[in-house]
């Protein structure tokens, strides 16, 4: 058998490999296949140059190995994909070279298109600046974010808004002012320099956990802060407010992020007000009513749940930029990496209350054989029965809303229960929870078949099939680092990366999630033993 040769670049057939200048963007039948600011530029001999670009912000999901090989002496043996969605056109449209020859090792982990066979590729804006429509589209998002954190406050009384319920929690008065602190902090300090602090004392007073940043008050007595009261936070955000709306006049690429951060943040402090202030009225005997509720409409019998077939293979799991305008992830979304997932299926819907309580009724939460041992003596302690908020009525049951007590519907999802709790009932169904990246990769497929949320809810609807729900959903994954994964420079590093233990992931969305604030990667979590939130779970099994 005759070996293969070798050549080595030189002066007759030069090679050299070095950043691509821009950001790189490959389309096809309108779905976007590679999106990186990273790719490298090769240019051999006389050939055209050609850009190769990391796997990792490649959807893999999109493509398909085919049997075709190659080879070139002076860089190894090349393998070729298939973009199935592209049609005939797009066979063989992308190769790689898996294990290419030292004189080019950097093109390893790297993919290369056929202009040719693709829909769109081309270079774009890398990002570094905000031109006039971005920074236009960013004002009237802030606008719009930090209205509804107001709107989400006015019902509540100074009173309402200066309790805390147990030390997770925090008042909403706090989620206020904190949401502020972040863009005083952030993002007016070091970037203008006309900025002057609206109460010096507040850096330390709304700091939530920043180390680097400096001191701050205790979390578990965050509701002793009777003072600054409702109007003088009202006066700080309107400071930062118009502080922020001059510097967003002419912001940099690098501003703009770290304002898109912001209004991530202060989204989910907006949830975080409303599973609070519910945990909090929960505890009065007046059960309050925080929102009225609307018509609902008539209970139904559930059909059982369907399931969505996954095969066995490799999956592309996390965000990978996009082309949308203000294209947003947190750190811990990142970066994209390939799954080995086995096969499997992911139920089409939650598990309801009517299916809860046939657990509940089965002795669910008196068989220890259902439950992991730490779950079994946290619920023992803690003398669960029921999922959370629900009360006992003769022999019914009733549940605390944020439109006051009401009965029980078997047709919603369960919900306010945590990990331990869906582990159990999975293991009384004979069945277990979904991994998170199965429940990423059954949402990918599902995308765009859902109703669209409505804005406003505080109760979750009744369940339809599909991956828009009202409740988080439990999975069976730690929270833990993605491979590569980097915390953000400087403080906001420590918004994700150090709470990575001793926490379980919930993926999707809630009812009170709010509008623009969700997305296929995005991963929730909390402790096991979590139940303030509106947590549920949908079921999966091994195929």
């Amino acid at each position: 058998m005759t070996a293969l040769p070798i050549k080595q670049p030189g002066p007759d057939h030069p090679i050299t490999i070095e950043p691509h200048p821009s950001r790189l963007v490959v389309i096809v039948a309108g779905r976007i296949v590679a999106d990186t600011r990273q790719a490298l530029m090769l240019r051999e001999a006389d050939y055209p140059a050609v850009p190769y670009i990391p796997r990792k912000d490649v959807d893999m999901s999109l493509l398909e190995r085919t049997d075709h090989r190659t080879y070139c002496p002076y860089k190894g043996e090349c393998a070729y994909f298939s973009i199935p969605i592209g049609g005939d056109r797009s066979a063989n449209a992308v190769w790689t070279y898996e294990t290419p020859y030292a004189a080019v090792g950097a093109i390893r982990d790297h993919l290369a298109f056929y202009p040719d066979r693709v829909d769109v590729l081309e270079e774009r804006p890398d990002g570094r600046t905000a031109d006039g429509p971005r920074r236009e589209g960013l004002r009237t998002l802030y606008r719009r974010v930090r209205g509804r954190t107001e709107a989400l406050a006015a019902p509540l009384s100074a009173e309402d808004q200066t309790i805390q319920s147990m030390p997770e929690a925090s008042p909403a008065k706090w989620h206020r002012a904190h949401t502020t602190w972040f863009f005083e902090t952030f993002l007016l300090a070091p970037h203008a320099p006309d900025y002057r602090p609206f109460d010096p004392a507040f850096r330390m007073l709304f700091n939530s956990y920043y180390e680097t940043v400096g001191p701050y008050h205790p979390r578990p007595s965050r509701g002793l802060i009777s003072r600054p009261g409702i109007e003088t936070v009202a006066a700080y955000r309107a400071h930062v407010d118009a502080a922020m709306e001059r510097l967003l006049e002419h912001c940099s690429g690098e501003v703009a992020a770290l304002v898109l951060t912001g209004l991530h943040h202060e989204q989910q402090h907006q949830e975080l007000l409303l599973t609070d202030i519910k945990h909090a009225f929960s505890g009065s005997p007046l059960a309050p009513v925080y929102r009225p509720a609307g018509a609902t409409p008539e209970e139904r019998v559930l059909p059982p749940a369907g399931w969505w077939t996954i095969e066995a293979g490799i999956y592309r799991i996390g965000h990978c930029p996009n082309d949308r305008d203000l294209d947003f992830s947190f750190d811990n979304e990142r970066p994209a990496h390939d799954a080995l997932l086995p096969g499997c299926a992911v139920a089409d819907r939650p598990v309801s209350n009517a299916e809860f309580r046939s657990f509940m009724e089965d002795g669910g939460y008196r068989r220890p054989e259902f439950w992991l041992s730490e779950g079994w003596a946290t619920a023992q302690a803690a003398g669960w029965e029921a999922p959370g908020y629900w009360q006992r009525d003769g022999a019914d049951w009733r549940v605390y809303t944020l439109h006051g007590l009401r009965p029980v519907r078997n047709d919603e999802p369960v919900c306010h229960v945590s990990f331990f709790e869906a582990a159990a009932y999975a293991a009384w169904a004979g069945r277990r929870l979904p991994t998170e990246f199965e429940w990423e990769v059954a949402a990918r497929r599902q995308a765009g078949e859902d109703d669209a949320a409505d804005d406003g809810l505080v109760h979750p609807r009744p369940l339809r099939a599909g991956v828009r729900q009202d409740v988080w959903e439990w999975t069976a994954s730690p929270y833990v680092p993605y491979p590569g994964f980097r915390p953000e420079a400087g403080a906001l590093g420590e918004y994700n990366g150090k709470f990575m233990i001793n926490q379980m992931v919930l993926r999707g969305r809630s009812c009170a999630t709010p509008p623009g604030h969700e997305r296929p990667t995005y991963r929730n979590f909390f402790a096991p033993q979590a139940r303030w939130q509106f947590s549920g779970f949908r079921l999966a099994e091994d195929r």
